[in-house]
Order: C-alpha cells, then sequence, then structure tokens
C-alpha cells in the first residue's frame, strides 16, 4: 500500500495536489476525516478535536503561535504552549492524532496532509515524503489569483498560516517544517504546474514502493 506525506505551505495548492496523487495511487487521501477519528477514540465532539488539529482554520496552531492569547514561554523564537493553559492536554489529541496516521498507513495507506506526517511516519517502509513550498512572492500571487484576494489581504493569510504551523511542529516535535532533511522530493508547485506535480510525486512513490 502506497504512503504518501504532503507538507504544504499555504498557496501551493496541497489541497488540490493530494486528492490527486491519491486517486492516481489507489488510496484514501486522508484530511478531514483525522479528526473525527482522534474524536471517536478520544469520546470527545468534533469540534474539540479540531481546536486541537494542525490543519484546521483555528486549530492548536494558531493558539501556539499567539502570545496574546495563550501564557507562553519562547523556544527558538516561536511562542510555546505552557502546559494547564488550555482545559484538555493538546499532547494527548497529538498522540492520538499520531496513532490515526500510523494505523491508517499500516492498514490502508493513503496520502497524508499536514500533521507532521514526514516525521509521523518517518521510519513506516516505502513511504514518500514530499514538501511543497515557493517563495513567499509567488504564494502570495497564487493564493490573490486562485481566491480573488488582494495581495496585502494573500500575505497576511499566508504568514498567519507559515507561523501557525511552523509553532505546531517545532512545539510538538522540536522540528522545523522547512528542513529539507525530512523530505524525499521538494517541489515549487507556484512555478510548476500541479498536474506536473502529480505526475511527480505519483513517480517517485511508486517507484520507492
Amino acid at each position: 500500500m502506497r504512503v504518501v506525506t504532503i507538507s504544504a505551505t499555504y498557496g501551493t495548492a496541497g489541497g488540490h495536489i493530494g486528492p490527486a496523487v491519491a486517486e492516481m495511487l489507489g488510496v484514501p487521501f486522508v484530511d478531514r476525516a483525522i479528526p473525527g477519528a482522534v474524536a471517536q477514540d478520544l469520546g470527545c465532539s468534533l469540534e474539540e478535536a479540531l481546536a486541537h488539529d494542525d490543519r484546521a482554520e483555528h486549530g492548536l496552531g494558531r493558539l501556539l503561535s499567539s502570545a496574546i492569547r495563550l501564557p507562553t514561554v519562547t523556544f527558538g523564537g516561536v511562542d510555546m504552549y505552557v502546559p494547564g493553559a488550555l482545559p484538555h492536554a493538546p499532547e494527548e489529541f497529538v498522540r492520538r492524532t499520531e496513532r490515526v496516521l500510523k494505523e491508517t498507513a499500516r492498514t490502508r495507506g493513503g496520502v497524508f496532509l499536514g500533521r507532521a506526517g514526514a516525521i509521523v511516519l518517518a521510519d513506516h517502509p516505502g513511504a514518500l515524503h514530499v514538501r511543497l513550498d515557493a517563495p513567499l512572492s509567488r504564494r502570495i500571487a497564487q493564493t490573490a489569483t486562485l481566491s480573488e484576494l488582494g495581495e496585502r489581504e494573500a500575505r497576511k493569510i499566508i504568514e498567519d498560516n507559515d507561523r501557525a504551523r511552523t509553532a505546531y511542529i517545532r512545539h510538538f516535535y522540536r522540528a522545523d517544517p522547512a528542513d529539507i532533511s525530512l523530505y524525499h522530493l521538494v517541489v515549487d508547485s507556484t512555478t510548476i504546474p500541479v498536474t506536473t506535480c502529480v505526475d511527480l510525486i505519483v513517480t517517485a512513490a511508486e517507484a520507492l514502493g
């Protein structure tokens, strides 16, 4: 069973590329199902699981990156969560998310978007780890074009997302999501067409498998 993890900065079309890769490989695209599985595992609401999810619009990464909204300490220039500041332990949600990723990869395979997949599944046999990234200026231009936003608003959305996801990875895994040593393949999907990116990833996944 094929396993691909995709770490995608905002504005690099990860939400388009991931499902297309999964379809071509004949495996599930594993994204929105993860919070639901975590909620069921913990016996909590979906809303609570989403509040601790890396990919959710108002997930834990946003809290970790905001010194105003949480009591924090600093780690490597990133505001960090202090245990006890939230009513439920974020670490428990992260561990359960890891369990869902590992179990799904083992039993079904899949294309996994975000949630530190390259780290969580680093030892999974035959897994391909991909990073979609590009210079900020090109991500802003692509986001503004696709969403019909102004460049100033697009920049704010991208910078907020970058900060949140970096905070999540640094806090829970003491790693930098931009570290290319975590990945087999790094692709600039703002200059390489999406269909070509999909073909590159599928070819690489089949070669590893």
